[in-house]
């Protein structure tokens, strides 16, 4: 059983909880969040201590009493920075689901991947990594191709979606091609259009409750568990899977 520390408790990081306790994989030992410590009530049956960390140092004398083989982080992107060293120190796992990573953070996670194994990806649900991975394939087979890129979220979300930016980006087309909406009662919405002559291909991915986003994390927990040290994306995890796939299956040769 992998021992986790989640960090941050908002609404994903709830949601991420409930999914880790009901895993048989993991044990949810505590929850990092920037409120006072105590303990949380997760279900009726079950309470996880909670502690506030802010501080490199505090990291270091917390996880010294109570030791863990991995973060799960939906918290901010100034909390790499005051656990990132203990990550390197233990060689602990790190699942990050921030979205608003700088390049400077982006390559401090990267130089924790030299001792430990990482991955961060703006988006950790499965459905929306295998859209990019399918949108990667047809804008290959299609660079002709229209594409146009429609994101959908909550009323309150201020920013462009890091997920549509990071499909732009993977399809290598230009950002001003991301259309936003903000809505009531939409959790998340991506859309990838493909334009053809006389046919379109809609590639749709739809987060119905966050709960999806703890199972993705629980999903690159048992990939990364099989892996060496580095740095990973939610992409590496599953062209990996795809490969092994594409291994076991028999070719045939033409006639």
């Amino acid at each position: 059983m992998i021992k986790v520390g989640l960090v941050g408790f908002g609404k994903a990081g709830q949601a991420v909880a409930t999914v880790l306790l009901e895993d048989p994989r993991y044990e949810l030992c505590w929850i990092a969040r920037q409120s006072t410590g105590g303990l949380v009530q997760l279900t009726p049956e079950v309470a996880v201590p909670s502690v506030a960390l802010t501080t490199p140092q505090a990291w270091a004398d917390w996880l010294a009493v109570h030791p863990v083989d991995a973060l799960v982080d939906f918290s901010k992107p100034a909390s790499l920075h005051a656990y990132g060293e203990q990550v390197r120190q233990r060689g602990l796992m790190l699942v990050s689901a921030i979205s608003a990573y700088s390049a400077q953070d982006l390559a401090y996670a990267h130089q924790l991947g030299t001792q430990a194994r990482v991955l961060c990806s703006p988006n950790i649900t499965v459905g929306i990594n295998f859209l990019i991975l399918a949108a990667r394939l047809l804008r290959t087979i299609a660079p002709f191709a229209d594409v146009e890129i429609l994101e959908q979220h909550f009323r309150d979300k201020p920013e462009v979606s890091g997920t549509a930016r990071k499909i732009a980006q993977s399809i290598d087309v230009d950002e001003d091609r991301i259309t936003s909406l903000r809505l009531g009662g939409i959790v998340g919405h991506h859309e990838v259009i493909f334009g053809f002559p006389y046919q379109t291909v809609r590639l749709i991915h739809n987060s119905i409750e966050r709960r999806a986003f703890g199972t993705g994390a629980a999903f690159a927990l048992a990939q990364l568990a099989e892996r060496s040290n580095g740095f990973y994306t939610f992409d590496d995890l599953m062209m990996h899977m795809v490969r092994q796939e594409l291994m076991k299956t028999p070719t045939t040769s033409p006639l």
